[in-house]
């Protein structure tokens, strides 16, 4: 379980959507009230559910190790859920009057690719085992 790589790759990108909620996305001006805000994870209600489900399920997929077709459907859904997730993001810096994207926003862009990279791992092993299962 551990020993394969795409365990390491969602463990970080759980860890990385994890940080979110701390490190902002953007920071700036709001119209409305014109108060300096940051935009993170837990600012927005559609952000905070998106990332509420991404944490725990990236954590989740590592233990369904023993039935890799249903990981890779579960970290396909988990990529998905994160690119709707920085789409949210970038709706809402449109609220903004004047900001900039914040350093960390590289965070926030990371878990996509950990999740590709894992479900690309998933995937390798599942060629492997089917090409095992044909020498046999």
């Amino acid at each position: 379980m551990i020993q394969r790589l795409q365990s390491l790759w969602l463990l970080v990108a759980g860890l990385l959507a994890a940080l979110t909620f701390v490190f902002p996305f953007y920071s700036g001006n709001v119209i409305i009230d014109g108060k300096f805000l940051n935009l993170t994870a837990s600012s927005h209600l559609a952000t905070l559910i998106l990332t509420g489900a991404l944490v725990p399920g990236c954590l989740v997929i590592i233990f369904l190790y023993k039935d890799r077709k249903m990981q890779l459907r579960w970290t396909i859904l988990a990529l998905a859920i994160s690119l709707l997730n920085i789409i949210v993001y970038f709706g809402q810096m449109k609220k903004f009057v004047s900001g900039n994207l914040s350093f960390a926003a590289v965070i926030f862009i990371a878990v996509p690719l950990f999740l590709f990279l894992a479900a690309r791992g998933i995937w390798k092993d599942e060629k492997l085992i089917k090409s095992l299962d044909r020498l046999r």
